[in-house]
């Protein structure tokens, strides 16, 4: 029996589209018409061979990890395919053709043929939550809902590339500092426990009194050879206690809350939640979201307990009649002026629009701020270094330079 794919209108106006078994066009046609939907489009659904078998000769990409950057060329396409006019079945099998990521090739195949077995988009995406957010997924449902898909897929695709932008760069200010920190403490724990008893071995055969510095610097080398492996020891025990107890809630929430009033990196991270916090409201209200559910998915994809439990206490402040900033203000985690912003965006009906200003305003001081932080990471850095290794340096040449002293 043929197939032929299809594009109608339900009595509420909502676009209907996939493909279906039946005998002939006029009898597909006569049972769309007995259910009342206005046909758009039928026609025969090409034959050919299944671009969604995944033998090893049919997979063209080799990677398998789904980047964010394959999210946002995947909306990006199915935006600009159902602007076209391009049925989603047939997108959605174009998209899986031409992904070169073998694990989304997958995904886009089962939302394929979950879609043409009669489930919406949004239903057939929900199946795969570690790779579409609930944002994603409720964006997809508003977009369907307001027959606007297309833009909300396009509007998808810019906040997933500011978001990740943002989270790019605050990253990469933090890497530095942390790998030479890292390999700062490698090289000491190795001249400690190495190299400082050999020096150690020749200070002892020349007999004389050692300063103060190399005797405690040798101190801690012979500790550390007596004991480095209860020392290595405690600092993994450490390390996953720690990473224990911020799993907990009481844990999570203190972390998250000593982070952001940390120096330095702690007024970034705030402006980088702000921003996050104020662009994902902003890009769910405007796609047609409910308040309560875009508060919902905010909360979740904060990133930060104290902020969630924040937006949490803030929707349940809103299912009582109160207003956002209201409740917002009494947690006293946001800046004044974004507060104050989402109440005048609440009195004019612009919220919105108050929103996307604060994420952009926040965005540029981030930029400013990582930018300020880079220039000035170096030189601490420099002076860490100096400070550590020159310490170990200097305390070993001391007695050199006072039995020299001593011999002239």
């Amino acid at each position: 029996m043929p197939k032929f794919e299809y594009v109608v209108k339900d009595t509420e106006g909502k676009n209907i589209n996939g493909v279906q078994e039946a005998t002939d066009v006029n009898t597909l046609v006569s049972a769309f018409r007995d259910k009342g939907f206005l046909i758009i489009r039928v026609s025969e659904a090409k034959a050919g061979p299944s671009l969604f078998s995944f033998g090893d000769e049919k997979i063209a990409g080799k990677r398998g990890k789904i980047k964010i950057d394959d999210l946002v060329i995947f909306s990006r396409q199915l935006a600009t395919m159902v602007e076209a006019g391009v049925p989603l079945i047939q997108s959605l099998s174009i998209l899986g053709e031409q992904s070169e990521n073998v694990n989304l090739k997958k995904i886009v195949a089962d939302v394929h043929d979950s879609v043409e077995g009669g489930k919406s988009l949004s239903e057939s995406l929900e199946k795969h939550k570690k790779v579409f957010s609930a944002l994603f997924v409720n964006m997809i449902k508003a977009g369907e809902s307001s027959g606007s898909l297309d833009e909300i897929l396009d509007r998808l695709a810019t906040y997933i590339e500011k978001s990740s932008a943002l989270q790019k760069k605050v990253k990469s200010a933090m890497v530095y500092p942390a790998v030479v920190s890292i390999m700062a403490m490698i090289i000491t724990m190795v001249m400690l426990t190495f190299v400082i008893p050999k020096f150690a071995g020749i200070f002892e055969s020349l007999n004389a009194p050692l300063p103060v510095p190399t005797l405690v610097l040798i101190q801690i080398s012979n500790f550390l050879q007596s004991y480095i492996l209860f020392v290595i020891a405690g600092m993994v025990g450490v390390f996953f206690l720690f990473n224990f107890l911020i799993n907990t809630k009481a844990g999570r929430l203190w972390f998250d809350s000593s982070v952001l009033r940390a120096p330095i990196f702690g007024p970034i991270l705030l402006k980088v939640a702000v921003s996050k916090f104020s662009r994902t409201l902003a890009t769910l209200i405007r796609s047609g979201v409910p308040i309560l559910t875009s508060l919902d998915i905010v909360s979740k994809t904060a990133g930060n307990r104290l902020i969630e439990v924040s937006v949490n206490e803030v929707k349940n402040s809103i299912r009582e009649g109160e207003t956002i900033s209201g409740p917002l203000a009494k947690k006293k985690v946001f800046p004044p002026m974004v507060i104050r912003m989402i109440g005048v965006g609440e009195e004019t009906g612009e919220l919105e629009k108050m929103l996307s200003k604060v994420a952009d305003f926040y965005d540029t001081q981030v930029d400013a701020a990582v930018d300020g932080l880079t220039s000035m990471i170096e030189p601490l850095v420099i002076a860490f270094l100096a400070i550590v290794i020159g310490g170990i340096v200097i305390a070993m040449f001391l007695p050199i330079l006072t039995l020299t002293s001593v011999l002239n």
